[in-house]
């Protein structure tokens, strides 16, 4: 279980600060950001509020000036916790919670954990996630990560998205998952082909990739269950020197 360096819980109606519940499992949504430097930054900041706010009036979460709300209470609870953390900040009707946390780095030798599972409505941040974080309870963040997967397709993985690598083509699933703000950053500049894929179809794949607020760009060693390993780290590089645009500047 991760170590939360700052938690705080606020009543929706009035904004009153309450004891701190994370939220997992009520109906409600939630967005994570990566946090870096000093003064923290907080990466892609505009599109995972646009996309909270969505998600937030498809759940019935309605509140005059949400959005101002959400940013002041981002403003008083970015603190610096050190160079490279994780934000993250939930809502239900009644309660507003937030969060900051280290980020687990990636090792290079990462590896994908198939679990058959798809997210309760999948196209939306929800917070219906105690089965993949009862499974992710379970393995070392910074070498594995589970890849969901059902009826015989591969969607997502517990934190990212994927990009499967082909003869230089980069393609992602496009159903049944989340498309999160990382990877629609990286598609403006590269193409990316949004298809099914499936299970069968891993092998034929040179490079697996995950995308994410947490995992950064994280290139994927091997499928233990499937017997594939990675045989190219070129599109990686390519990916990871985009992502690293808005990390470093």
């Amino acid at each position: 279980m991760a170590i939360l360096l700052l938690k705080k819980s606020y009543q929706l109606s009035n904004l009153k600060e309450v004891t701190f519940k994370d939220l997992w499992g009520s109906r409600g949504v939630f967005t994570t950001m990566r946090m870096v430097g000093k003064p923290p930054k907080l990466l892609l900041l505009k599109p995972h509020i646009e996309n909270l706010l969505k998600s937030s009036k498809k759940y019935g979460i309605t509140k005059k000036n949400l959005k101002y709300i959400i940013l002041d209470l981002i403003k008083k609870n970015t603190l610096y916790k050190g160079p490279d953390n994780l934000f993250r900040i939930a809502l239900n009707k009644k309660l507003i919670s937030v969060s900051i946390r280290k980020r687990p780095k990636p090792k290079s030798n990462f590896n994908l954990l198939l679990f058959k599972y798809k997210r309760v409505e999948p196209n939306y941040k929800n917070l219906y996630y105690k089965k993949i974080l009862a499974k992710l309870s379970k393995i070392d963040s910074t070498k594995s990560d589970i890849a969901l997967v059902a009826n015989d397709k591969v969607l997502e993985t517990g934190t990212s998205n994927l990009a499967f690598v082909k003869n230089g083509k980069v393609f992602s699933p496009k159903k049944n998952c989340y498309i999160g703000n990382t990877i629609k950053f990286i598609s403006k500049k590269i193409k990316i082909n949004f298809k099914d894929i499936s299970i069968k179809s891993i092998k034929d794949y040179e490079e697996i990739i995950l995308i994410g607020s947490g995992k950064g760009v994280t290139s994927v060693s091997k499928i233990d269950d499937l017997k594939w390993k990675r045989r190219k780290i070129n599109c990686y590089i390519k990916l990871n020197k985009i992502y690293n645009s808005i990390v470093l500047i």
